[in-house]
C-alpha cells in the first residue's frame, strides 16, 4: 500500500515523500480499515518537525483520524464486519491506504455525512468533548471563549458549545475569520489583533470557560477574561510553553487552570471516551447542530501541500487528505 513517509528534513516539502509498505492486518481486537479520507491535523506537522513522536506501539505514519470501510476484523471484535463504514481515531498510520486500529476506537459514520466529513470528526470532537465538556466542566448558559476559532479545532468546538446551550466568545485574528467564526455560530466574534482584545472580552462578559490554543502570550489575557470559579483548559502552545501567572488572581478568583494530550491516553481511556462522544456528540451531528466543514482536499500524494496548507494558517475548518 502507499503511504506518505518523513525523511530529509523538516519543511513539508523536503520531509513528505509517498513510499510503500506492507498492507497491514488487524491484531485480535483490531479493525483494518480501507481509507477513504483522512484529516489533517496541527500535530501532524508537529511531528513532521521532529517535536511529536508517535506513543509507544504506534505507527511512525502520520494520521490521526480517517474514514472508510472495514476491511478485516481480527478476533475478539463483535460490534464491526467486513463492509461496515466507520471513522476512527488513531494514534497513527491515517496517510496511508490502509490502517488498523483497536475496534473500540471506531465509530459508525453519522448518518447524511460522506468520507471526507466523517474523516474531519473524530480528533476534533474527541479533543474538544474531553477538553471542553470534561476538564473544563462547560453548562448550558455558561460562556466559552475560544482563541483560534476557526481553526479545526475552534470550528467544532464553536458547533459543540452551542448544540449544548452555551454562549460562545471567539478570537481569531483577523476581521474576516472573525466574521467567519461568527457565521459560525459565535454570539461574539472578535478580531484578536485588537488593541483592546482584554477590554473586547470583558465588554462581552468574561468567560467560564477558556479554550486555549495560543499558550503563552495570551495567559494574561486568559486570567483577566475569566469570571469568578472559571476554568481555563490549554491545548496547544503556539506562543510557548513558559508563562509568568499571576497566582493571587487565580486564588481570588478561584480559578482552575488544566489541560490535557489525547494521542499518548491509554486504549482503555479512548474506548470510554468513544463511547462518550458517541453518545453526545453524534446525536448533534446527525441533527444537524455539528456540521464537519472541510476547507480542503488534496490526493495523498500532495501531503505536502495540504501542511502547507494548514501552516498557512488561512484555512476556516479542516483539511483532509484522500488516498
Amino acid at each position: 500500500m502507499r503511504v506518505i513517509e518523513i525523511a530529509n528534513g523538516k519543511g513539508p516539502a523536503s520531509a513528505l515523500h509517498i513510499a510503500e509498505r506492507p498492507h497491514p492486518a488487524p491484531a485480535s481486537g483490531e479493525i483494518c480499515i480501507q481509507i477513504k479520507a483522512a484529516g489533517v491535523n496541527r500535530p501532524d506537522i508537529v511531528q513532521r518537525e521532529g517535536r511529536y513522536p508517535p506513543p509507544p506501539g504506534a505507527s511512525d505514519v502520520l494520521g490521526l483520524e480517517v474514514a472508510g470501510v472495514v476491511v478485516a476484523v481480527g478476533e475478539d471484535v463483535t460490534r464491526w464486519k467486513v463492509g461496515d463504514e466507520v471513522c476512527a481515531l488513531l494514534g497513527g498510520g491515517g496517510y496511508a491506504e490502509y490502517a488498523t486500529v483497536d475496534a473500540r476506537h471506531a465509530l459508525p459514520i453519522p448518518k447524511g455525512l460522506d468520507f471526507e466529513q466523517a474523516a474531519a470528526l473524530p480528533e476534533t470532537a474527541f479533543t474538544v468533548f474531553t477538553n471542553v465538556f470534561e476538564g473544563g466542566q462547560l453548562k448550558a448558559g455558561e460562556t466559552l471563549l475560544i482563541h483560534g476559532a476557526t481553526s479545526g479545532i475552534g470550528v467544532m468546538a464553536i458547533q459543540m458549545a452551542k448544540a449544548a446551550g452555551a454562549r460562545v466568545v471567539a478570537t481569531s485574528r483577523t476581521a474576516a475569520k472573525a466574521e467567519a467564526a461568527r457565521a459560525l455560530g459565535a454570539d461574539i466574534s472578535l478580531d484578536a489583533s485588537s488593541q483592546n482584545l482584554a477590554e473586547e472580552i470583558q465588554a462581552a462578559g468574561g468567560a467560564d470557560v477558556v479554550l486555549d490554543m495560543v499558550g503563552a502570550a495570551y495567559a494574561d489575557l486568559n486570567l483577566k477574561s475569566l469570571k469568578t470559579g472559571g476554568r481555563w483548559v490549554v491545548i496547544a502552545s503556539l506562543t510557548g510553553i513558559k508563562a509568568e501567572i499571576d497566582l493571587q488572581r487565580i486564588m481570588l478568583k478561584r480559578l482552575v487552570l488544566t489541560g490535557s494530550t489525547l494521542r499518548s491516553r491509554p486504549a482503555d481511556e479512548k474506548a470510554r471516551l468513544a463511547a462518550a462522544v458517541e453518545a453526545t456528540v453524534w446525536p448533534w451531528v446527525e441533527a444537524g447542530a455539528v456540521k464537519a466543514r472541510i476547507h480542503a482536499r488534496f490526493p495523498l500524494n500532495q501531503a505536502a501541500q495540504a501542511h502547507a496548507e494548514l501552516e498557512a494558517g488561512d484555512h476556516v475548518g479542516k483539511i483532509v487528505l484522500i488516498p
